[in-house]
């Protein structure tokens, strides 16, 4: 099939492997499950078309995986509409005609995937340069944002240059307001736990300016970004600039943040010690690489599995769940004292795949690939309402229950990833700056008997990854194989970590 993209005259092969028409039945049964309350650019019943021209495919032994995935790209899309002034955006609720800011970092990470990103350069330049003049959107700085780490990761995926390189002036200036606005004289930042979209936290407040694991861990990944940006323009003392605000920085929070009797990264209250209780945010410096390694600090994800701890049978809490004041602030004003938030599943699932794949670990490992596994799968589950795929805002530890119902501002809440979970944990694509294809599966043995990934856009070129344990389901043998453009460059007999060379492109 020969897909042509909604928006560009961007052509991509489409699928080596898969065959589109055995997906069609999850669109026609997420079209007729319930009302279609807001239409923006791409209706439902354009949906599937939409979908073939755009995403990559995917197939699991895991249906409700699978399901999912599907999902979560057919919510996205409702989510595309022009603004106001004429620029793509992705909303995060239907019923608000702007964008919002806070979840633009996961918006980037998953929109990476998209094979057309002429939408999606549109949507940073509504951010970044909304008007006229060229000056910033005023809501862009309303929420905490680690927007420089995410454009650098889309980078890895598409290889956009000089679409990148052009935002650098921005981007640096955008560094700059974040310095004058929120970092205090010692060096660190601090931030209004509502400016981190997760107001009425244990440890947060809405007037003290709190030290938090948050905007300081994203201000490290956006200096570190930048640093690789800069270098991509050739701009050798920006790159040395901003590394050597990372290696600050990192000092600064590693001294400031990690408590070393309780194990785990904290808030710093701003009258000097640390809160009294461990918060999901405190994984979040793994997302950046921000610990150090051999250091011990993993010993913090002991938390992720313990129940009373962060584990609860409908997903990761954002507080632990032995604290007095766990689930204390009422429900139905955004709470973040306890609740299950896909928002802050999306940012620690990050994290922990990172622990697991970069940082060495004594034996016993604190974490395995099976408390990923088992967690993504928690999340998967989590996507119901009376039975049907469903994505709201938060959610009730013990029962799973949507803490906002079926409030149409909460349906469809776009303000977490899914696929590009999906696409780098499950299936373990790792985007790289350089010309090999990097796949290091996190799926722990015995899961699933296969899977394929294919109609990657990936390096300008068409991906394909496989997995088949016993050379059944596609009959190119046992093992996990990688396909560019239809032909295989490599493969591996297990689930272990492999690696191959992109071949060069056709001139």
């Amino acid at each position: 099939m020969i897909a042509v993209s909604a928006h560009s005259s961007l052509v991509v092969a489409g699928p080596a492997v898969l065959k589109p028409a055995a997906f069609a039945h999850h669109i026609e049964y997420f079209n007729s499950m319930e009302n279609e309350n807001v239409i923006n650019l791409v209706p439902n019943s354009a949906s599937w078309d939409w979908l073939q021209a755009q995403v990559p495919y995917f197939e699991c032994s895991q249906s409700e995986v699978e399901q999912i995935y599907w999902y979560r790209w057919w919510a996205l899309r409702k989510h595309l509409r022009k603004s106001e002034t004429g620029h793509f955006v992705f909303t995060e609720f239907l019923t608000r005609a702007n964008p919002v800011s806070s979840g633009l970092g996961h918006h980037l990470m998953e929109l990476r995937w998209l094979h057309d990103q002429v939408p999606v350069d549109s949507y940073v330049q509504y951010w970044l340069r909304k008007d006229e003049q060229g000056k910033p959107q005023t809501r862009l700085r309303f929420y905490s944002s680690w927007l420089q780490d995410a454009l650098y990761q889309r980078w890895m995926v598409t290889r956009d240059t000089g679409v990148l390189t052009g935002l650098l002036d921005d981007l640096v200036s955008d560094y700059d307001i974040w310095e004058k606005s929120k970092q205090r004289p010692d060096g660190l930042y601090w931030q209004f736990d509502v400016r981190d979209a997760m107001e009425e936290s244990i440890s947060g407040s809405r007037t003290k300016k709190n030290i938090r694991p948050t905007i300081n861990s994203y201000m490290f990944g956006n200096a570190r970004a930048l640093a690789a940006i800069a270098r991509l323009a050739g701009k050798e003392e920006i790159a040395a600039t901003f590394d050597a605000k990372a290696v600050t920085l990192r000092k600064l929070t590693l001294e400031s943040m990690w408590d070393a009797d309780a194990k785990f990264f904290k808030v710093r209250l701003e009258d000097g010690p640390l809160a009294d209780v461990r918060e999901a945010i405190g994984f979040i410096p793994w997302y950046f690489g921000l610990p150090e390694k051999n250091a011990g600090y993993e010993a913090a994800w002991a938390q992720f599995s313990d129940t009373e701890g962060f584990n609860a049978p409908f997903g990761i809490t954002t507080a632990e769940r032995r604290h007095p004041r766990f689930r204390s602030h009422g429900v139905g004003t955004c709470e973040w004292d306890g609740a299950i938030w896909p928002y802050a599943t999306s940012q620690t699932l990050v994290a922990l795949a990172n622990v697991l794949r970069d940082y060495p670990q004594p034996e016993p490992a604190v974490v395995t690939k099976r408390n990923y596994f088992d967690a993504f799968v928690d999340y998967t589950r989590a996507h119901r309402y009376d039975g049907l795929p469903y994505l709201g805002e938060y959610q009730d530890e013990l029962t799973g229950e949507w803490l906002k119902g079926r409030d149409e501002r909460s349906r469809y809440y776009n303000h977490s990833t899914y696929a590009d979970l999906l696409i780098t944990g499950m299936v373990g694509l790792r985007p790289r700056a350089d010309d090999l294809v990097e796949v290091h599966s996190l799926l722990p043995d015995n899961s699933w008997s296969w899977f394929c990934l294919d109609n990657v856009r990936y390096h300008d070129r068409d991906l394909t990854i496989i997995w088949d344990k016993d050379g059944k389901k596609y009959n190119r043998g046992k093992g996990l194989i990688i396909l560019i453009d239809g032909q295989e460059i490599g493969r591996g007999e297990t689930l272990a970590p492999l690696t191959a060379k992109l071949p060069a492109l056709a001139k």
